[in-house]
């Protein structure tokens, strides 16, 4: 499946998500905590609370958080570096996640000539080495 990570309606995804695991609507309601009703109106929300999306996440054992993880690495604008004196109290993360379904993407862009290397180098941040690294395991 060919993710589209700039639009994320997290309530169709996680009712795919039911549908593919075959969950059934008791388990879900003691599990999330809620009635049917509250069920089926989060299919139709485009987003909901961390706590909530937490919970699905662990019933349904799939990370929904990686969604948005994968939208700002492809589309949110680099910062600029932090300086020393700007240092935060909020934890760091060394790398960033790439996701098999991130990495498809990004080939399938390349592949179909829809952007050049240069272009998904400058446009999503991924390091030039990284995406021939991917390229040359790709057409292994």
């Amino acid at each position: 499946m060919n993710s589209n990570f700039r639009n994320i309606h997290i309530g169709k995804l996680i009712h795919l998500r039911v549908k593919e695991n075959n969950i059934d609507l008791p388990r879900i309601c003691n599990f999330i905590k809620c009635t049917e009703i509250e069920v089926s109106e989060m299919y139709m929300q485009e987003s909901l609370s961390t706590n909530i999306l937490l919970r699905w996440s662990k019933l349904l054992e799939y990370d929904f958080f990686r969604l948005y993880s994968q939208h700002l690495i492809l589309y949110a604008p680099p910062s600029a570096p932090i300086r020393e004196a700007d240092v935060s109290k909020l934890p760091r993360f060394r790398k960033n996640i790439y996701t098999r379904e991130m990495i498809d993407f990004i080939l399938e862009l390349v592949e179909k000539q829809e952007k050049t290397k240069r272009q998904v180098t400058d446009e999503y941040g991924i390091p030039y080495t990284t995406l021939c690294k991917w390229i040359a395991k790709n057409n292994k």
